[in-house]
């Protein structure tokens, strides 16, 4: 089999950007030993398959039900970790003094996620909800860690809801987990739904990176078609390097009609990564690394009343230039400062350089509303630590089998995300 020039370069760039290893397995309950850590408490909903292994509780393949589970992870004090930062264990079992750990792990069932959501809606002193989507190359682990910083370094009192689809989590499965994506999105239509129709939930914020993007705008694009437009209180869509064609999100914005949620656009133009997914699709230029100026971009976000924040000139400690945020917390505190306060930003507003971590002061501290957390959440949505060795990925190239965990439902539209079931 000849392996496309394009695809070994993009996954040698993946070999490279890769830091020390961790552990793998770390979601197996710790004691709580920590009173100085932090709790996030969130819901799971997924359409990954169940692993029998219960330190990693999901897999990377598709599940054939929906899946919903409690998880408590605990996060360890500022004393000892960086905001922005993902406290890995260097060996297991994690101790909550000094690393992430889980603390609690419970599946539940499809009316346990009901009466888990209206208990967490109740605390919310805005009765919110932020919906977290992963992007491409994500462990179940990763998204879970990942989320539970976001939901910590921003002070946000939303109830957190994870949405992880089937991501085998190397480079070299990026057909695999674009796939993954389309299989999920009636489920996450199905969540939005429910959400819109739960009296309970005042205020709806979705936050999602990389090719989550994809996912999160065709469930929201499908749900308006679906009724006619979208409710008030889904507020804020904030997209963090999406891996979109901009042609297509064109056409998603368009059908969602006029009342759309705000929709905040987070773009670098020398996004390594999204420059090899514009090659792998045609050419077509992807809505993360596009001009903002340049028509007709400018005159169709403008016209869209989309928030473009431009962070092409800002440096980065990412090789790939694809999780800017991840570098440049300060950044992110900033803009959910401003935002928090009511103001629109845009880059021709703040400078994006040196001196903007000198304009920081106190930010973090106002990023703590729903409105504030959309556009402080991405902090470190990507972090380097997540790769891992990509040999067993270099035999699915040349043709190695792989197992299938996953088997058709006949009859059934697969909800994962779903609180109503299998529809006929």
């Amino acid at each position: 089999m000849c392996v496309p020039r394009a695809l070994l370069a993009f996954a040698l760039i993946g070999l490279s950007s890769g830091c020390a290893s961790r552990p793998t397995n770390v979601l197996l309950p710790v004691a709580d030993t920590s009173p100085a850590s932090s709790k996030v408490e969130m819901l799971v909903t997924t359409t990954r398959a169940r692993s029998t292994n219960p330190a990693e509780m999901y897999t990377g393949e598709r599940g054939i039900a929906p899946s919903f589970a409690d998880i408590t992870v605990s996060i360890p004090p500022a004393s000892v970790r960086k905001v922005g930062e993902v406290a890995w264990p260097k060996k297991l079992p994690s101790n909550p003094a000094t690393d992430f750990a889980v603390v609690k792990a419970e599946e539940i069932t499809r009316d346990g996620a009901k009466e888990w959501l209206h208990a967490s809606v109740r605390k919310s002193p805005d009765h919110s909800v932020l919906v977290f989507v992963h992007g491409f190359n994500n462990r179940f682990e990763d998204s879970l860690y990942r989320f539970a910083q976001i939901a910590h370094d921003t002070g946000t009192d939303s109830a957190p809801i994870l949405v992880t689809w089937p991501s085998r989590g190397s480079t070299l499965a990026y057909g695999y987990d674009r796939e993954s994506t389309n299989y999920t999105r009636d489920a996450l239509e199905t969540l939005f739904q429910y959400l819109a129709r739960d009296p309970e939930v005042k205020e709806v914020s979705i936050l999602a990176h990389s090719m989550g993007n994809w996912l999160a705008l065709e469930s929201l694009r499908q749900m308006a078609i679906r009724n006619g437009g979208l409710p008030a209180k889904f507020k804020n869509v904030m997209l963090a390097a999406p891996d979109v064609d901009v042609d297509v999100f064109r056409t998603q914005i368009a059908d969602m009609g006029k009342q759309h949620p705000q929709f905040t656009l987070f773009v670098s133009q020398d996004d390594r990564a999204l420059a090899f997914s514009r090659r792998v699709w045609g050419n077509i230029p992807r809505l993360g690394s596009i001009n903002p100026e340049e028509a007709p971009y400018k005159e169709e976000l403008s016209s869209n009343n989309v928030t473009v924040i431009d962070l092409t000139k800002v440096k980065s400690g990412d090789s790939l230039n694809h999780g800017k945020f991840a570098s440049s917390p300060q950044i992110v505190q900033l803009i959910g400062a401003r935002m928090a306060a009511g103001q629109t930003l845009t880059d021709s507003r703040v400078g994006l350089g040196d001196t903007i971590v000198q304009a920081t002061t106190g930010a973090a501290a106002a990023a703590g509303s729903a409105a504030g957390l959309v556009i402080s959440a991405p902090v470190a949505v990507v972090d380097q630590n997540t790769r891992e060795n990509y040999g067993n990925e270099v035999e699915n190239l040349t043709g190695s089998p792989r197992t299938q965990a996953n088997k058709t439902n006949k009859g059934c539209i697969l909800p994962a995300t779903s609180m109503q079931g299998c529809k006929k």
